[in-house]
């Protein structure tokens, strides 16, 4: 709608969309976990193509990975053209959503069993993703499997 866009050339405002990424992904995030779920971060988001006055937009979200507490979401986004019906690509973003229990505390969510390939070429994607997000945030990663390479790691730091 025109309120949704910067004025000049109609393209929708950033922010706009990236309310509308956050909404989508959240409720993805919720059915996973059967509860409250909050956004913990926006680890990227790039609009490929900008968005136009009169596209309808689309929105998919789809949970890539589940950890303990915290879960990673995917989203894309596509116009469609109301006449044509034709599409095109033009945002995608992955989200970080931790579960809360009633007190406001991270909670356990269920576990994701990737089935498809391609459901299993997300769940990998996602957990490197995982991997660097912890990385830079200087926190040591919950999965057991890493915990032997995390030990090198400290190791190696205080030869150093």
């Amino acid at each position: 709608m025109p309120t949704h866009t910067n004025g000049v050339g109609g393209v929708l405002f950033g922010g706009m969309l990236v309310q509308w990424i956050d909404v989508c992904a959240a409720v993805a995030a919720m059915r996973h976990c059967g509860g409250a779920a909050v956004t913990a971060s926006i680890d990227r988001l790039d609009f490929l193509v900008p968005i136009r006055v009169g596209d309808v937009v689309v929105l998919q979200a789809q949970v890539n990975y589940a950890g303990r507490t915290s879960m990673e979401v995917g989203c894309r986004v596509e116009t469609e053209d109301p006449r044509s019906g034709e599409r095109r690509y033009t945002t995608k973003a992955y989200l970080t959503f931790v579960a809360l229990d009633a007190s406001g505390k991270p909670r356990r969510i269920p576990a994701l069993l990737p089935v498809t390939r391609e459901e299993k070429r997300r769940h990998a994607s996602a957990e490197q993703r995982r991997r660097e997000r912890l990385s830079l945030a200087g926190k040591a990663p919950r999965n057991e499997a890493e915990v032997p390479a995390l030990g090198r790691r400290r190791k190696a730091a205080r030869r150093a």
